[in-house]
């Protein structure tokens, strides 16, 4: 049996992952930090705070005792703070950087010796487009997604004799609960912004991480892929 491990599992991009996979034929184990997903397709769930450490680690450990091993490893989990750079405190930005980056390279860190150990794996990073072009009054956000896309290549590299892939999807405007905070008049600008004319779905950005994970992709590592509907170019 398959099994996929997905960070941040019970907000909108991560629900969106968890069905996908599941109707892949994958066994979802499921992170979340407060809340609980609310539908675990037949998987586990499993709390921690991202920014603790040692919290991770403990969370690392309950996931591979699950099936013993891991197969894909998502690293979904983040969180946005809309404000100008010098209006962020060093706490906040702590946090930021901790659940955007560090998390997923602790996360990593802790399952790749397994992954090593059977010349098997699959590791996607759900960075964003403004990792890549970065964005106004989300300087900590965009600079902690950009360090999510220098983590995929570099450690593609490192990891490609082992059979191992990594690669990260670079998602555009999509429709979660981090967009609860635009009128629908600026989400309605953003959709006419996007060349496709339309706002994106969790499900573009899950479809996308399936592809990336199957056999199809196995030729594809270190890349970064945009589901952005023509917003970034």
């Amino acid at each position: 049996m398959k099994t996929v491990f997905i960070t941040g599992a019970a907000g909108g991009i991560g629900s969106a992952l968890a069905e996908t996979f599941a109707r892949e034929g994958y066994t979802p184990i499921l992170h979340y930090h407060e809340t609980p997903p609310e539908n675990l397709f037949h998987g586990v769930a499993i709390q921690a705070n991202l920014a603790n450490f040692n919290e991770i680690e403990n969370l690392i450990q309950q996931a591979l005792k699950q099936d013993g091993h891991i197969d894909v490893l998502v690293n979904n989990a983040g969180m946005s703070v809309s404000s100008l750079f010098t209006d962020i405190s060093p706490e906040i930005r702590r946090e930021i950087f901790s659940v955007n980056l560090f998390s997923a390279m602790e996360c990593t860190r802790l399952i790749l010796p397994s992954m090593i150990h059977r010349k098997n794996g699959c590791i996607l990073n759900i960075s964003s487009m403004w990792g890549q072009v970065g964005a106004s009054c989300e300087v900590d956000y965009s600079t902690s997604k950009a360090g999510l896309i220098g983590f995929t290549k570099a450690l593609a590299k490192e990891i490609a004799p082992s059979g191992i892939r990594v690669n990260a999807i670079a998602p555009g405007v999509i429709r979660t609960k981090m967009l609860s905070g635009y009128s629908s008049e600026v989400l309605e600008e953003l959709a006419d912004e996007t060349p496709l004319g339309r706002l994106g779905t969790p499900e573009d950005v899950a479809e996308m991480a399936v592809f990336l994970a199957s056999e199809k992709a196995s030729f594809i590592t270190g890349q970064v892929i945009g589901v952005n509907g023509g917003f970034v170019i």
